[in-house]
């Protein structure tokens, strides 16, 4: 290969690493989140073994007619492993475990004739199962391909009745088969759980959902999972669109966040980009970009902040225009934001930018209200905190930002108090965060807690019962 081919192929990777979408979501799962899931994934495994069935077994050995019928596995004792499979996704190892059975018997032996139950035990039970973990078409997280294998060291039967002594003679021959029967269904129980269930629970995973009749979010993957042997780390477009029209969307030149960190279960990364679509989103769907409230609707402490910083400019217009306002006569202020506003993250803290217009007014009864100021304003709410938490503890810089601050806030908390899914399988919580800012993202490191088991997630899938929200 000459030295221009070369360039020319670094050229164009090159570019397609700079044109690549950076995320404004970041999750990583670590060993210590996997640690966790493994009491539950054992105990999924269990339910979908004990679940597995065979079919009737018949045939004869030299005087000997049987049939086999009813085998029901009765107890489980699985010594099990759950880990990263780098490059590919998981791994679910079982080792040196036994699997006790049950079924019943019908034996017919010259003219004896007797039939019961026979209790079994599989003995030196090996699973070796790898779940491909890929993004799919719609950018989901999705098992797409299963690797099993499974084996059985032996098979142990004790048989009761009168022909007991007897039925040790074929007891080899018995348990051969049976031991190659459930080996046999095994990795087809595993597979079905994996690409089936699993599957379905991981689409209670949003994708693209409405958050509320304004706007909605989209967790899509931008790529399969990069999977090392301590976590799985996954990028999400993590952008907030405008329902009345989809197609018009910020276009994400923030920071690629770093995640760094492997001490908690679970690590969220969200960049300026996933709140600055959100903000932009809101505007373009027209959420209060008009803010009007008047004596009757304001806190009282606005009321008097309004009254004491504009008295002055009252007893000026009664002056001038001989006009008969008083002191007490209501108020009215009004705010309209004239563009998207604007995040900015530091470690520092974090702020939002936000312009607007903002009129104050007073309003005599019977007549025309009178405008006492009207200005362009550009102020930012900051918060130190967590960006998910109230954003009430603003540092105040005067009386117009403070008269802001009491009207806005609370539209901003109550929208965060309402909450945003996140691309984690419903039934799994967000506990003990702790969040971090960085230059141009945020990381909330947490540990998870399962609500209920895997199974009853699931079921609450099918049934069309969904939460999961920040």
């Amino acid at each position: 290969m000459g030295l221009l081919q070369v360039s020319v192929i670094f050229l164009l990777s090159l570019i397609t690493m700079t044109l690549a979408e950076p995320p404004g979501c970041k999750i990583r799962i670590t060993d210590r989140g996997l640690e966790m899931l493994k009491t539950e994934t054992k105990r999924f495994v269990e339910e979908e073994l004990s679940n597995i069935t065979m079919p009737e077994m018949r045939g004869e050995e030299g005087r000997f007619q049987y049939t086999i019928k009813d085998v029901k596995i009765t107890e489980l004792n699985l010594t099990s492993d759950l880990r990263f499979q780098p490059d590919v996704g998981l791994l679910f190892e079982v080792q040196n475990s036994s699997i006790t059975l049950n079924f019943q018997r019908r034996i017919l032996y010259w003219l004896f004739y007797d039939e019961g139950a026979i209790n079994a035990s599989a003995e030196g039970v090996n699973i070796f199962t790898v779940l491909h973990l890929t993004k799919d078409q719609e950018g989901r997280l999705k098992i797409s391909n299963v690797t099993c294998d499974a084996s059985i060291a032996k098979m142990r039967a004790r048989f009761s009745g009168t022909l007991g002594r007897v039925y040790d003679l074929i007891g080899a021959f018995l348990t051969t088969g049976m031991r190659f029967l459930l080996n046999k269904q095994i990795c087809p129980a595993l597979n079905h759980a994996a690409l089936v269930l699993v599957n379905q629970l991981l689409e209670t995973i949003p994708v693209r959902t409405e958050v509320d009749s304004y706007v909605g979010i989209d967790y899509s993957l931008l790529s399969d999972p990069v999977v090392t042997e301590t976590s799985l780390d996954m990028d999400f477009r993590g952008m907030f669109y405008n329902l009345k029209n989809e197609n018009e969307v910020l276009v994400n030149y923030a920071m690629n966040p770093i995640v760094r960190e492997y001490d908690r279960m679970i690590y969220l990364a969200l960049s300026e980009f996933f709140f600055d679509s959100g903000l932009f989103s809101y505007f373009k769907g027209g959420l209060q970009k008009q803010l009007l409230l008047d004596s009757f609707q304001m806190p009282k402490d606005l009321e008097m902040l309004l009254r004491t910083t504009y008295l002055g400019t009252i007893m000026m217009l009664v002056s001038k225009t001989k006009m008969y306002i008083q002191y007490i006569h209501p108020l009215s202020l009004e705010l309209e934001v004239t563009s998207p506003p604007r995040s900015t993250i530091k470690t520092s803290g974090a702020n939002v930018a936000v312009s607007c217009n903002v009129k104050v007014l007073v309003l005599p009864p019977g007549k025309p209200a009178v405008q006492l100021s009207k200005s362009v304003f550009r102020f930012k709410i900051y918060s130190n905190q967590s960006a998910l938490e109230s954003l009430a503890l603003i540092p105040l810089q005067g009386p117009l930002k403070t008269m802001l601050q009491i009207s806005v806030v609370p539209l901003i908390n109550n929208y965060i108090k309402r909450g945003v899914q996140i691309p984690l399988p419903d039934g799994i919580d967000f506990i003990e965060e702790v969040v971090e800012y960085h230059n141009g993202y945020i990381i909330v490191g947490a540990n998870l807690h399962f609500r209920t088991g895997l199974r009853e997630i699931i079921e609450r899938k099918l049934s069309g019962e969904t939460d999961n929200s920040i």
